[in-house]
C-alpha cells in the first residue's frame, strides 16, 4: 500500500449456494475458520438476499439495485445483462484510487471487460459449468492460492479491491445427468451421521447430498484460512477489510429459486480494520446495502443522496455507533427468470413474510440443478404435483420453516392487506416491469418472427 493512502484494502470473498449452512449460524459442521473469521469482526445474523439465484443476486451486491431496477432478471450465461449504464462496486472503486483485481468467478456479466476490473486473474469466470479445466481454476482453494501469490508480491502503490469467486457450492452434472456435489474430488461426510434440513422430510436422497455438499463447504472453508494465513504471514491482516458473502441459500428444495427464508439467507461476515470485533447484529439488512455500507465505510462519497442505490448503508452497526442507525423494519425479494419463467416478489419482516406468485406453477420451484438431483427426486411427486396460492403470507415467530400458508385465515387478514400494500408500492416506486404484465426472456430480441 502506498504510505500515503492510509485507506484499507478490500478483499471481498464470495461462494456459490452457501446460504448460512456454516458453524457460527448454528449448522451441525465444522468451520473453524470461518467461525474464526466471524469471531474476529462483525456477523449478520439476518442478513438477506434480493433473488434466489446466482445473478440477479450477485447484481444487487455489486450494483446497490434491486434485480428488476439493474436490468440483470435472470442468469448472466442466459443472455441477461445490467443496463448498459449500470455501475458496479469496482467503478466506484477504481475512480476513487483503488487498484481492482478480479479473481475466480463472478457471474454478472458474459462481457468481463465491461466489468471495469483493472486486473483479471481468472479464466471462465462467469459460469462453474462449462468444463473440467474452468472448475479446477475456480475451486476454492485454487483460487486461494492465486489470491496468496498476489498478496505476497507486496509494494503495492495503491489500495487493492480483489473480488474473490468460489465455484463451490455449485452443484456439478454427471454423465447421468444428476447434479451433485463432484463427491469424487471433494471429501464427503457420511450421510447418517448429520442432521437432516428442517424444512425437508428427512429421506435418504436428501441425507446423501447433504452429506456431499458438505465436502464443498470444507473446501470454502480451508480457503479461507490459507486466505487470512497468507494476510497474516504478508503483513496485510491490519490493512485489509475481509468481507465474505454468498448469493443465495444452499441448491436444495425450497431454498435456492425459493423466496423462503432457506432461498433468502446468506452469510455475511465483515473483519478489518475499524469494523467491532465479535458482534453478532440481528438486524434485518439485504445484500442491497452492501455497496452502499462499503463505500461510507470507506469514506467515498455517496452519489448526490444516493437516489442512485436501492440499498442504505449499514455502516454505524460495523462501528458499533448503533445510535446513528435507523433499522429496516422489512427486506424485499423478487425471482423472475431463471431455467424458466417465474415471476415472484417477496417482502419480509422481523416477523412475517408476505409473497405474491404471478404466474401458475407448481407448489414449489425446482431450479434445474435441484430437479435433477437426489433430494429432488424425493420430493417431486409432493412438490410438483399441486399449484401453488398466488399468495403466501408466513408468520416466522410461529412457524420459521414456513410450511403454513395463513394468507387466508381471518386473524391474519390486516397482516396480508398491509404487506400486500406495501408490496406493490415497492414496485411501484421501483419501476418494477411486471407490473406491466409478463417479461420477456433475456434473448426476446433474438426470436425470429413468424413467417408471412
Amino acid at each position: 500500500m502506498s504510505p500515503t493512502d492510509t485507506r484499507p484494502n478490500v478483499v471481498l470473498i464470495h461462494s456459490h449456494d452457501l446460504g448460512q449452512y456454516l458453524g457460527c449460524y448454528g449448522v451441525d459442521i465444522e468451520t473453524p475458520a470461518i467461525d474464526a473469521l466471524a469471531e474476529d469482526g462483525t456477523r449478520f445474523e439476518n442478513h438477506f438476499v434480493t433473488a434466489p439465484q446466482c445473478s440477479p443476486s450477485r447484481g444487487s451486491l455489486m450494483t446497490g439495485r434491486y434485480p428488476h431496477v439493474n436490468g440483470l432478471m435472470g442468469l448472466a450465461h442466459g443472455d441477461w445483462e445490467l443496463h448498459k449504464n449500470e455501475r458496479i462496486l469496482p467503478h466506484y472503486l477504481d475512480e476513487n484510487g483503488y487498484e481492482t483485481h478480479l479473481f475466480g468467478l463472478q457471474h454478472i456479466s458474459q462481457d468481463t471487460d465491461r466489468l471495469g476490473y483493472e486486473f483479471v486473474h481468472s479464466e471462465g469466470n462467469l459460469y462453474p459449468g462449462v468444463s473440467p479445466a474452468v472448475h479446477q481454476a475456480n475451486r476454492a482453494r485454487n483460487v486461494a492460492d492465486v489470491l496468496t501469490t498476489f498478496f505476497e508480491r507486496g509494494a503495492f502503490d495503491s489500495p487493492f479491491f480483489a473480488s474473490v469467486g468460489f465455484f463451490e457450492l455449485h452443484r456439478v452434472e454427471a454423465d447421468n445427468g444428476r447434479f451433485g456435489f463432484d463427491a469424487d474430488y471433494y471429501d464427503p461426510d457420511e450421510p447418517d451421521g448429520i442432521y437432516p434440513l428442517p424444512y425437508l422430510p428427512d429421506r435418504r436422497g436428501i441425507r446423501h447430498d447433504l452429506a456431499e455438499m458438505r465436502g464443498m463447504v470444507y473446501a470454502v472453508d480451508d480457503a479461507i484460512d490459507t486466505i487470512v494465513a497468507s494476510l497474516e504471514r504478508t503483513g496485510l491482516t491490519e490493512d485489509t477489510l475481509v468481507i465474505f458473502t454468498t448469493e443465495h441459500g444452499i441448491a436444495f428444495p425450497r431454498a435456492k429459486g425459493s423466496c423462503y427464508d432457506a432461498g433468502l439467507e446468506g452469510v455475511l461476515i465483515w473483519r478489518g480494520p475499524g469494523v467491532e470485533s465479535g458482534q453478532v447484529r440481528t438486524e434485518l439488512v439485504s445484500n442491497v446495502d452492501v455497496l452502499p455500507t462499503l463505500l461510507e465505510f470507506l469514506g467515498i462519497d455517496l452519489p448526490g443522496s444516493s437516489p442512485d442505490f436501492d440499498g442504505r448503508s449499514f455502516e454505524p452497526l460495523l462501528t458499533g455507533e448503533d445510535g446513528a442507525f435507523d433499522p429496516r423494519t422489512r427486506v424485499f425479494a423478487e425471482m423472475t427468470w431463471h431455467d424458466m419463467y417465474n415471476p415472484v416478489r417477496a417482502i419480509r419482516t422481523e416477523q412475517y413474510k408476505y409473497i405474491r406468485n404471478f404466474w401458475h406453477l407448481p407448489k414449489v420451484y425446482l431450479t434445474k440443478d435441484c430437479y435433477a438431483s437426489e433430494a429432488g427426486r424425493e420430493v417431486r411427486e409432493t412438490y410438483g404435483a399441486p399449484t401453488r396460492a398466488y399468495e403466501e403470507l408466513y408468520d416466522l415467530h410461529e412457524d420459521p420453516q414456513e410450511a403454513d400458508n395463513v394468507a387466508f385465515e381471518p386473524r391474519y387478514r390486516d397482516h396480508r392487506e398491509r404487506l400486500a400494500s406495501d408490496l406493490e408500492a415497492w414496485m411501484q416506486a421501483t419501476d418494477d416491469p411486471l407490473l406491466e404484465g409478463p417479461v420477456p426472456p433475456g434473448d426476446y430480441d433474438e426470436i425470429q418472427p413468424w413467417s408471412e
